[in-house]
C-alpha cells in the first residue's frame, strides 16, 4: 500500500465545492472528511447531514441520507450492516453508540471498526489468522469479537464509571490459556474528546496498577491522553481481577493521523517495562489492512484502503 508522508491541506473553495468545510478541523481530519465525501459521490449515495445544537439542519457531504444509511451505505458488505444491526440490538446495558453517526456518518470511526472488524467477527478462522500475524506468539485462535465493551460497567471492582472499549478480541494463547485483545480504534480524531470526569477510583487505580512511571501525572488525567489512560487501567483490572490471566491493549488508527501518533508517543513516556503488565500496542490501520490481505481477505483490505487509506483522490483537487 502506498503512502504519502503526509495529507494535503485542501483548499477552503474545494472543501466548499464537495460540502465538507469545517473551520475547526484539523489537516488530517480535513482530508479525511473530503475523502468520504467523494466516497459518496463515487457510489452515488445522497448527501445527508445533521442537526445542530440550535436545532438547524445542516447538509455536509461526509453524511448520507437516512434512506442510504437504512440500505447500509456506510458498510462495505451487506452482511456487515445486518451485524451491526444485531450488535446495537444484543448491545451491552449502558454501551454507548451514537446509531445516527453509525449509520450516516462516513467519517466516524464506529464504521471503521465495524467494517475492519466485522469480517474477522464473522469468520473467526480469519480473524485467528490477521491477529497471529499482529500479535505473534500472543493468538493462538480467536474464539469470539465483541463490541462496545466493558466488564460490569459502573462497578467499583474496576474504574467505577462507563469506560469502555471499542472491541474485545477473545482468544487462545500458545500456551492454552485465555487472552484479550482490548481495542479502541480512531480514524479521523485529534485524542480530544469530551474528558471524563474524575474520580477518587481512578487516582487509586492508577497509582497501584504498575503501569506508569508517576500515576499522579496531571497529564494523564487530560487530553490527548486521558481516554488511553482509563481503558489501559480497565484493561490491567481485568487481569487482576481475574477475568482473564493475559491481554494486550491495542490502538489501531492510520498513521497518516499525527495527532494520535504525538498523543501514544507521549503516552508511551508515562508507561513502564513491566513484563508482568498488559502491555499497549499500537498498529496503524494500514498494517491491519496489510494482515488482513495476507491473511485471505485481500479484496475486503483492498475496499477498505480506499476508502480510509488512500488519500490518492485528493491529489487531483490541489
Amino acid at each position: 500500500m502506498s503512502i504519502e508522508l503526509r495529507v494535503p491541506f485542501i483548499p477552503e473553495t474545494t472543501l466548499r465545492k464537495h460540502q465538507v468545510f469545517e473551520a475547526a478541523d484539523s489537516r488530517f481530519r480535513s482530508a479525511a472528511r473530503l475523502r468520504q465525501a467523494l466516497w459518496r459521490e463515487q457510489n452515488g449515495w445522497p448527501i445527508g447531514g445533521y442537526t445542530t445544537a440550535q436545532g438547524k439542519r445542516r447538509t455536509i457531504g461526509n453524511c448520507v441520507s437516512a434512506k442510504a444509511a437504512q440500505a447500509g451505505a456506510n458498510f462495505i458488505l451487506p452482511e456487515i450492516a445486518q451485524l451491526v444491526r444485531r450488535e446495537l440490538a444484543y448491545r451491552e446495558d449502558g454501551a454507548l453508540f451514537d446509531e445516527a453517526r453509525l449509520v450516516a456518518n462516513l467519517l466516524s470511526s464506529t464504521p471503521v471498526l465495524f467494517n475492519s472488524l466485522g469480517p474477522l467477527k464473522l469468520d473467526l478462522k480469519l480473524a485467528t489468522r490477521v491477529f497471529r500475524r499482529l500479535l505473534p506468539g500472543f493468538v493462538q485462535r480467536v474464539t469470539d469479537i465483541q463490541f462496545e465493551h466493558a466488564p460490569d460497567r459502573g462497578s467499583p471492582r474496576f474504574l467505577a464509571d462507563y469506560t469502555a472499549f471499542d472491541a474485545l478480541v477473545k482468544c487462545k494463547t500458545p500456551a492454552g490459556a485465555d487472552g484479550f485483545i482490548a481495542i479502541e480504534v480512531k480514524y479521523s480524531e485529534g485524542m480530544n474528546e469530551p474528558e471524563a470526569r474524575l474520580r477518587a477510583r481512578y487516582d487509586q487505580v492508577s497509582s497501584a496498577c504498575g503501569l506508569f512511571k508517576d500515576g499522579t501525572s496531571e497529564a494523564l488525567r487530560a487530553n490527548p491522553l486521558q481516554q488511553l489512560w482509563r481503558q489501559h487501567m480497565l484493561a490491567q483490572m481485568m487481569v487482576n481481577e481475574r477475568l482473564y490471566p493475559m491481554g494486550r491493549y491495542v490502538l489501531i488508527a492510520p498513521i497518516l493521523n499525527s495527532r494520535v501518533a504525538r498523543a501514544v508517543n507521549l503516552y508511551r513516556d508515562h508507561l513502564v517495562d513491566a513484563a508482568d503488565k498488559v502491555p499497549f500496542v499500537d498498529f496503524s490501520l494500514e498494517a491491519v489492512l496489510t494482515a488482513l490481505k495476507e491473511a485471505g481477505a485481500a479484496e475486503i483490505a483492498a475496499v477498505l484502503n480506499e476508502r480510509y487509506c488512500d488519500f490518492s483522490s485528493l491529489h487531483a483537487l490541489i
